[in-house]
């Protein structure tokens, strides 16, 4: 076992701290941070490289069953400093970052696919991750997105569904190419839609394309997709949270393509 890391000014604790509050130091290291072991166990089960764990003792009960070249103890006061949550559980990894591309995404026979543009909270699209996986979406594509996919927040907020979606980052003109190849009908979600959510015909491949709640969808998107659709408001607000509009349109194509 390693010596356990007491000093806050040790060289690995200071990138940590880097790598959690700067998106071009994530980007230039080509690393990221998972914190808890779940979500840590899910992204070894999947294939994350995962280039070392740090833990506290302090924090947790059982005995670590990791190759000892790669997990390194810390004290109270190292890990406090390192880790992101509120509630630590004495986990947190520091992992390689991937980019998986569109042209390797497995599609089921009637692939259902999510398409943001441009959605911009962490937390909301750690959120769309967390029911993707839930819905069994086969893909998440993000357009032009200001969000940074291994921002920590994203990670923490879908609760380790990170990692058990494939998620593509791609420009419109290739996502819209992409979905056309595979017969994948496109329906963009806006206000001022005509048809309903409900009156859509999800028995076949589809995308449903998501928008800034601010701004919605660019005039290409609206312009490229096959369809156009809308949650019906009845109150004074006109629009939803954009996790919230894409959970409800995944699960009511799940219950149309299960006959109910």
């Amino acid at each position: 076992m390693k010596n356990k890391i007491e000093s806050l000014q040790n060289e690995k604790i200071k990138n940590i701290v880097k790598l959690r509050k700067i998106c071009q130091e994530r980007k230039r290291q080509g690393l990221f941070l998972i914190e808890g072991w779940r979500e840590i166990n899910l992204a070894l089960k999947v294939g994350v490289e995962i280039d070392s764990i740090f833990y506290c003792q302090d924090y947790i009960e059982q005995e670590l069953k990791i190759d000892e070249e790669k997990i390194i103890e810390v004290s109270k006061k190292v890990f406090d400093k390192i880790a992101y949550r509120e509630n630590p559980d004495g986990f947190l990894a520091v992992a390689r970052a991937e980019q998986e591309k569109l042209a390797n995404i497995k599609l089921s026979p009637k692939p259902l696919i999510v398409i943001l543009e441009a959605v911009e909270k962490p937390g909301n699209l750690g959120a769309i991750l967390r029911t993707a996986d839930a819905a069994g979406v086969d893909a998440v594509i993000i357009n032009d997105s200001n969000t940074d996919i291994h921002n920590p927040n994203v990670i923490r907020a879908s609760q380790g569904a990170s990692f058990t979606v494939p998620i593509v980052l791609s420009t419109i003109e290739e996502t819209v190419e992409f979905c056309r190849s595979h017969q994948i009908k496109m329906f963009a979600t806006m206000p001022e839609a005509k048809k309903q959510y409900t009156e859509i015909n999800y028995n076949t491949g589809c995308a449903v394309i998501m928008g800034a709640e601010d701004k919605g969808l660019s005039e290409k998107w609206l312009k490229a997709a096959d369809e156009k659709i809308k949650i019906k408001m009845s109150g004074k607000i006109d629009s939803l949270n954009v996790s919230v509009s894409t959970a409800i349109i995944l699960f009511e194509a799940l219950r149309r393509r299960s006959g109910l």
